[in-house]
């Protein structure tokens, strides 16, 4: 039996054992079920959730502000504000620009579970919507920041359909932003009153500074504007401001020390009228124009020294012609950072046409381009700081310049024509380096001169025939600052660096210290030592201008009409020099001493021959000067353009007489003796002591002259239209042969008018219309003639 007991329990085991594994595999089956169905649940709601977030996205934020920009200065001035469609002024910033205490008050006041929650606070809502139950009103708002910040970029309204959206928005906020992400944008877009959205651009309408520097009491302000931006505008209702700042001040407690509290309620409420930002306001045009879309625009303005050269602009103005306008470029010469931008006097004034941007404009740059020219012809060795030039008239295959005076100096070294702005020496030696090659070289020094249409390159180049900019004349300047390499002036905060080689180092020093100093031969230039600078005057006056350099700063400075009308008296040196100094008064000062570079030297050179004192007779050393030489060498006068001898002659002398002779024609004992010759047209300029030490003795009479002198008439040119003058008088000419080693003959039409002795003028009464050739002769048999047309008041 006890078997058979055994069995039947064993077998009751196995029942029992089967019955539960049923059970469990029951219940199992009741789990998976239950799993299955939760996760098909689960997937269905996310894919609910990411098919309405596809039906209905997320409008991006500020996606009515395309039109709506900002543009800075260096350390994040506004410039100027360019509203949206709504002209609503967003100062756009980033978390880590705001000053915590406004972060600090923001999130205490507003949202204090914000780092936590995903979008909603379930606390603070359940507890909103009891006091409302309880009070028949809203005693405390249940809405996080992301909430507000869905109602910002989804405006809603207050319904029950409109909470419940701004919840779905706010939830999806937080799947698609970090919450810096949506803190950013709350600091960017919250309502503040006006016109005015943003921390930044209420900070900088109301307070006049960066939301970086908020005191405890102004942020406080600060947070508490969105709630009711318009019944709460400090500019309006002071005293309700303060009220509820203070409520914000008083939930600091516990964050903020007792010290901290008490001297923010004691703090006023004093706020500025709301303006617009409007500095650098036409580099803020332009600055938008080279960043289409972009809500924030860095420029390399310093809102300092751009406000300072504002005030002085302003000022000038207001002493010139209602129509006339300035432009000022202030350049950093390390950096290439423009600092400061004027395109115009005054934006606001239409007379002034003050929207026209003169910086960019183009225009004739007068004798700006000077500097240039001498240091190339440096560079190629044709001259060095003292070498001598020629300052008379002259006619250059038919281009005859004149100096802007009128008048004219005979004999001056390079510094003194640079310095004095001379043309005719300009033109000389522009046309011994060649009209295209000199503009090609500016080129590739970064400043391009544009020649009127259909002109090509010619010497009217460098008295200011073609056309540049202010920005490129401050870019090509910087090279005498900077070893000669210029630089395009930078504007933008991403802005490339972009250097050229104008010069060689020493002839960009050279040039330099010509400008600052007169190369050391006419002293100091100006009230501001170390300021290397230019004036330049457009023909007709319609522009003048004044560039310089110190070791810092490139300034720029046009004055004239931006309609080009021409300004009568309204020249360079009188005009915008003396604003140039102004505005070098309020930068930082260079230094007025600068290290020689290797390769220049100075040395003392003569006069007429140009070359080293040391490697020159001293009977032909009729002036001594000091000079900065290039590479170690002393370039030669230029050659006399009417003498096609030698500078040094060698001529014979009778030994009896002393008078000039020719082994050929002389048969008594000769001498031979070196003579030094001034350029034939320096002559008449020259004083008598100097000019007849360079002078040769006359000629015997029994010689004849062997030099190859070219003879040239003075006082009128071929091709000419003379008039009879006013009231009917015949046209009369005063003449004078340059060249000539004797008495001058004179034919009109091939017949002798008159005698002239050498260097004198003749005067011709021309009585008869019609053609007239006139011919001037010397005794040696030099002549020159010129053919023009007379008219007179029978014709």
């Amino acid at each position: 039996m006890d078997g058979v007991f055994a069995a039947l329990a064993r077998a009751r085991t196995r029942l029992q054992m089967r019955l539960q594994m049923r059970r469990q595999m029951r219940q199992q089956a009741r789990w998976r079920g239950v799993l299955r169905r939760a996760a098909w649940t689960a997937l269905g709601l996310v894919l609910a959730v990411l098919l309405l977030d596809r039906l209905f996205p997320l409008p991006k934020p500020g996606r009515d502000s395309a039109a709506a920009a900002l543009v800075v200065a260096s350390d994040g001035t506004p410039l100027r504000a360019f509203p949206d469609r709504d002209h609503v002024w967003r100062h756009p910033v980033r978390l880590e620009e705001v000053s915590p205490y406004y972060v600090e008050a923001l999130l205490r006041y507003e949202d204090r579970a914000f780092w936590w929650h995903a979008g909603v606070n379930p606390f603070a809502f359940v507890r909103a919507l009891w006091q409302r139950a309880l009070h028949g009103r809203v005693v405390s708002g249940g809405s996080t920041l992301t909430m507000q910040v869905a109602r910002i970029i989804d405006p809603m309204p207050h319904s029950l359909a409109g909470k419940l959206r701004q919840v779905l928005r706010a939830f999806q906020l937080e799947m698609h932003y970090s919450k810096r992400e949506i803190l950013t944008i709350y600091l960017n877009y919250a309502p503040m009153g006006g016109v005015l959205e943003g921390v930044e651009a209420a900070s900088r309408a109301y307070l006049g500074k960066s939301a970086r520097r908020l005191s405890p009491a102004e942020a406080a302000m600060l947070t508490v504007l969105p709630q009711a931006p318009s019944v709460l505008r400090p500019d309006r209702y002071p005293e309700r401001t303060r009220r509820a700042r203070d409520k914000v001040i008083a939930r600091m407690a516990g964050r903020w020390d007792a010290g901290t509290l008490r001297d923010a309620l004691r703090d006023p409420i004093a706020v500025l009228p709301l303006r617009e930002p409007m500095l650098a306001p036409l580099l803020a045009e332009r600055a938008r124009r080279a960043r289409p879309g972009q809500a924030r625009i860095d420029t390399l303005i310093d809102a300092g020294i751009q406000s300072a050269l504002e005030a002085v602009l302003t000022e000038r103005a207001a002493t010139l012609p209602k129509a006339m306008s300035i432009a000022t470029l202030v350049m950093d010469n390390d950096t290439l950072d423009v600092v400061a931008y004027a395109g115009s006097a005054d934006f606001t004034d239409r007379r002034r046409s003050g929207f026209v941007d003169m910086v960019q404009a183009g225009r004739s740059p007068g004798s700006t381009l000077k500097p240039f020219l001498y240091g190339y012809a440096l560079d190629d060795g044709l001259i060095h700081s003292e070498s001598l030039l020629v300052d008379a008239p002259q006619s250059f295959h038919g281009y005859a310049p004149t100096n802007f005076s009128d008048s004219y100096h005979g004999a001056v070294s390079v510094s003194e024509a640079l310095v004095q702005s001379l043309n005719v020496p300009a033109v000389d030696l522009l046309d011994r380096i060649g009209p295209a090659p000199f503009l090609a070289r500016l080129r590739q020094g970064g400043l391009r001169l544009s020649m009127p249409p259909g002109a090509s390159a010619n010497l009217s180049a460098i008295l200011g025939g073609g056309a540049t900019t202010l920005e490129q004349l401050v870019g090509a300047y910087r090279s005498l600052a900077r070893k000669g390499v210029a630089g395009e002036p930078r504007l933008l905060a991403d802005s490339p660096r972009r250097e050229h080689r104008m010069l060689s180092e020493g002839a960009a020093f050279i040039v330099r210290d010509i400008l600052e100093s007169g190369g050391g031969e006419l002293g100091s230039r100006g009230d501001i030592p170390g300021v290397a600078w230019k004036t330049g005057t457009s023909y007709g006056f319609r522009d003048a201008w004044a560039v310089g350099v110190n070791d810092r700063y490139t300034v720029g400075v046009w004055i004239g009409r931006p309609d080009g009308t021409p300004n009568p008296g309204f020249f360079g040196v009188g005009v915008a020099e003396p604003l140039l100094m102004r505005v070098f008064g309020t930068l930082a000062r260079g230094s007025d001493s600068h290290p020689v570079p290797s390769g220049v030297e100075k040395a003392g050179v003569c006069w007429p021959l140009g070359r080293r004192a040391s490697d020159d007779d001293p009977a032909h050393c009729l002036v001594r000067r000091s000079a900065w030489l290039l590479n170690g060498t002393a370039p030669p006068t230029l050659a006399d353009r009417l003498r096609n001898e030698p500078a040094v002659q060698s001529i014979q002398l009778d030994q009896a007489s002393g008078l000039r002779v020719t082994p050929e024609c002389s048969k008594r004992p000769y001498t031979t003796r070196q003579v030094a010759r001034w350029p034939i047209l320096l002559e008449p300029w020259l004083a008598s002591g100097l000019r007849q030490a360079g002078r040769p003795p006359a000629w015997a009479p029994q010689c004849q002259s062997g030099t190859s002198v070219k003879l040239h008439i003075e006082g009128v040119r071929s091709g000419e239209i003379v008039r009879a003058r006013q009231g009917g008088a015949p046209p009369t000419l005063e003449l004078l042969a340059r060249g000539a080693e004797s008495d001058v003959h004179w034919l009109l039409n091939g017949v002798q008018f008159g005698r002239s002795a050498r260097e004198a003028r003749q005067r011709l009464v021309l009585r008869t219309a019609g053609v007239a050739d006139i011919t001037a002769v010397d005794e040696n048999g030099h002549f020159d003639h010129v053919r023009l047309r007379v008219e007179t008041d029978k014709m």
